[in-house]
């Protein structure tokens, strides 16, 4: 085990509540960046299946452009209580979580672009996620972190 991250035991018991979110999207193309903050809030499901609902709110600055931005997931019940499947708001596969070691490596496939996702998790309180984009259409390297928040 790598004492860098820490072991979730239980992926949706862990994540439920409130987090504060700070994102940093690179363009690496053009050398741009862009900035999001709000929070994430993983509550049950609307129509009380098993799993829990992630929704993201906040502000997504591009070129000093401020705009609202939001997000809806689902992450339901994986495996094993330290596993999830993330889905799409509409159903659709997303990517697979494990978080027992404390650090997980998912793909997803969109269009002719791969989306390589690194999660890790510091401690009870805090977790990173950090996209790296490739492909025809874009070159991006999305950071966030996540902090436990009242």
């Amino acid at each position: 085990m790598d004492s860098r991250f820490w072991p979730v035991r239980d992926v949706l018991a862990h994540l439920a509540g409130r987090w504060n979110v700070a994102r940093v999207v690179r363009d690496l193309a053009s050398g741009e960046e862009g900035r999001f903050t709000g929070t994430t809030v993983f509550s049950p499901l609307e129509d009380g299946g098993d799993g829990l609902l992630h929704h993201e709110s906040g502000t997504f600055v591009w070129r000093g452009t401020p705009r609202p931005a939001e997000r809806r997931l689902w992450f339901l019940p994986g495996d094993s209580a330290g596993t999830a499947r993330v889905r799409f708001a509409d159903g659709r596969p997303f990517h697979d979580l494990d978080l027992t070691t404390g650090r997980h490596v998912a793909d997803h496939p969109c269009a002719a672009d791969l989306y390589r996702g690194e999660f890790t998790v510091q401690d009870a309180d805090h977790w990173r996620t950090k996209w790296r984009v490739a492909g025809p259409t874009k070159d991006l390297v999305l950071t966030t972190d996540y902090t436990r928040g009242g």
